[in-house]
């Protein structure tokens, strides 16, 4: 069974906080570690990883180890707005798991902290080291092709998209140059990844060498699909 460092909930020792503190710094730098590796981040997430298992224990620390009131008090903090891009799902996951890591310090519970951390660590990197949950074979592309006016964009394509897409779909037209120019935006899948470049390729015979945009398509998370 774990047991809680914290004898008293009415009173802390310095022994006492500062092994709930340097666990905290220490597991949270930890995290943030893990974080880095094969993912894309900034200075400042990675950074707010670090700090917020020690941030979260020193407000369940001020409450007296209450986690009701604790909550409460860090939903008051949710009341100031800051501008910014929304986060993707991994990032909220590390957010909560550094949350979690400071609710267990918060509490005294320090051995539970460590094996908590070792486990969704161990799990993390699995995942971030595998093909877990890749779509890479699947990959959606959105694809951009200017046209002249006077080409017809309901067949024009339809032989070179048969040969090499398995999924398209007409997404948006739009017209450039003064009207002397179709923008088509379609949403595709590949049958095979490496045949982008004599798909553009055939794609050029057909609109003139006008402009092609191939890219990956990134859901509404920000996230690619």
């Amino acid at each position: 069974m774990f047991r809680s460092i914290i004898t008293d909930s009415t009173s802390l020792t310095y022994i006492e906080a500062s092994i709930c503190l340097g666990t905290s710094i220490v597991l949270g730098i930890i995290i943030s570690l893990v974080y880095m590796v094969r993912n894309t981040y900034s200075k400042g997430f990675v950074m707010t990883l670090a700090m917020l298992p020690l941030i979260v224990q020193v407000v369940i620390l001020m409450v007296n180890g209450n986690l009701g009131v604790g909550v409460a008090v860090m939903g008051a903090f949710s009341l100031v707005r800051f501008r910014s891009i929304p986060g993707t799902a991994r990032e909220i996951c590390a957010i909560f798991m550094s949350m979690a890591v400071g609710l267990a310090t918060g509490t005294g519970y320090v051995a539970f902290a460590f094996i908590v951390t070792a486990i969704l660590c161990t799990v993390l990197l699995l995942f971030n080291l595998t093909s877990f949950g890749s779509s890479e074979k699947n990959q959606m592309h959105s694809v951009k092709i200017s046209i002249p006016e006077q080409l017809n964009i309901n067949d024009v394509f339809n032989d070179t998209f048969e040969k090499y897409l398995s999924v398209c779909s007409l997404e948006r037209v739009k017209t450039t140059n003064l009207g002397s120019l179709f923008e088509l935006t379609y949403c595709v899948k590949f049958k095979d990844e490496n045949s982008q470049k004599a798909f553009i390729d055939e794609i050029r015979t057909k609109n003139g060498n006008l402009p092609i945009v191939c890219s990956k398509l990134k859901s509404e998370y920000g996230e690619m699909l």
